[in-house]
């Protein structure tokens, strides 16, 4: 019974001795930054897509084509433009003819002269291995020497093709013609 006691007492002593501080806790204001992701219309993309290579855009387009090989790739289209976009995941064919609005990174391709020196070496290799013909083999000289024209022409050292890589998407609507 004295050992109940004393422990109570120096719970009690221990109890009373603790001070009545007051903790404030002060509010502090977060901001939190929204980041809207811009809209472009396809009638820009061509135009406005180097402003954002590696960042993420809104377009919105009808998908005209689901690539039949891999379904990875899809066509939006409008009157005004175009993009290619592409997914890790396969599109679903029933998509095509929807009206689409898709968010997706614009990606970069820049055809350079150390490029078109590549693709002109493959081209000579595939020639020489028998996997092109004549008229293929041509037909893809040709098509690099209009690169190196225009880029003469146009005095610039590189020709930028941009698509979007896919993020994810809503459906507008389906057209139906």
């Amino acid at each position: 019974m004295k050992k109940i006691l004393l422990v109570l007492a120096v719970g009690i002593f221990t109890f009373s001795c603790k001070s009545d501080k007051k903790v404030e806790v002060q509010n502090e204001e977060k901001t939190v930054e929204v980041i809207e992701t811009p809209m472009v219309t396809l009638g820009e993309f061509g135009t406005k897509a180097g402003e954002f290579i590696g960042k993420e855009i809104q377009v919105t387009g009808i998908v005209d084509h689901v690539c039949k090989h891999g379904g990875k790739k899809i066509l939006l289209v409008t009157d005004e433009g175009d993009a290619h976009v592409v997914s890790d995941e396969r599109f679903d064919e029933a998509l095509m003819g929807s009206e689409i609005k898709l968010v997706g990174v614009v990606l970069e391709e820049r055809i350079d002269e150390g490029y078109l020196l590549k693709m002109e070496e493959d081209n000579i290799k595939s020639h020489s291995e028998g996997a092109s013909n004549d008229e293929q083999f041509n037909t893809k000289k040709k098509h690099l020497q209009e690169y190196r024209d225009k880029m003469k022409k146009e005095g610039i050292d590189h020709i930028s093709n941009y698509s979007l890589q896919y993020v994810s998407h809503k459906e507008v609507a389906v057209v139906t013609e």
